[in-house]
């Protein structure tokens, strides 16, 4: 059976690694699926392997062109019933706090909360009108404590946690829920190339390996968790089968730690 048949859904930065994972089991699930992201080429590209159908250049940190693009998904579609963020916000990480530019730590910060705030009040304001639909988030649990040499990931995370968890008693009793994924270091998408742009340095292959080894240690299960299982959860928290789950986050890391 399928869980999402009948739904419309947005993914924000649905032509990374975590948004096409998504749209593929959004599609498979039945729903209508839109993407959005900042670059037309990969955005087509992400739409025809994984059967969106259609997408739109939004940058999430502009709110009228969010509200325009969710105008027209709207439009074109009668509704919309989830929505989906995974926008990248810049983090910059691998220099301590005593000596970071105050600009890179708060980017994350600053960007990470307004394309949040953007993009769930805007889809959160077309679901209380129709009375049904649900947002979800996703960050990697470092609001609870990021570790060393991670800039601003922890002071971003724990906005966007706070956000989640608001902005569900506000719009639950219109019947919207609003819901978040921790999860982080997913191994099948770590790449030298997306490392290298995150730590401002090239990486080379030897040190990825080294990393996923790490990463992989620090899970209760030894195994970290890869992306179709974070978008399987997604449409999971989408569905009617979450229908009770509101006003919180799922711990989707592997054991990294007990919540």
């Amino acid at each position: 059976m399928q869980r999402l048949q009948n739904r419309t859904a947005i993914i924000w930065g649905g032509a990374g690694s975590i948004g096409t994972a998504t749209a593929r089991r959004f599609a498979e699930e039945g729903a209508t699926v839109y993407l959005a992201g900042t670059t037309e080429a990969t955005l087509k590209d992400a739409a025809t392997t994984t059967g969106a159908a259609g997408y739109g250049v939004v940058d999430v940190l502009d709110e009228d062109a969010v509200t325009a693009f969710i105008a027209r998904v709207v439009a074109e579609t009668g509704r919309l019933d989830v929505s989906f963020n995974v926008a990248a916000r810049g983090d910059v990480h691998g220099t301590p706090l005593l000596e970071i530019p105050a600009a890179d730590f708060v980017k994350p910060v600053t960007r990470g909360i307004t394309g949040s705030f953007h993009t769930a009040r805007a889809a959160a304001r077309q679901m209380v009108a129709q009375g049904s639909g649900v947002v979800v988030e996703l960050d990697s649990a470092s609001g609870r404590g990021s570790g060393p040499n991670m800039g601003g990931t922890g002071a971003a995370d724990g906005a966007k946690d706070a956000l989640v968890r608001d902005l569900a008693q506000e719009v639950g009793p219109s019947g919207v829920r609003v819901v978040g994924i921790w999860t982080a270091g997913l191994t099948d998408s770590l790449t030298a190339e997306k490392l290298g742009a995150t730590l401002g340095a090239p990486v080379p292959q030897e040190m990825v390996d080294t990393i996923i080894a790490n990463l992989d240690s620090l899970r209760m299960t030894r195994k970290s968790p890869v992306t179709t299982q974070i978008a399987a959860t997604a449409a999971f928290l989408a569905s009617d089968d979450a229908a009770a789950i509101t006003a919180t986050w799922i711990n989707a890391t592997a054991g990294m730690f007990p919540s």
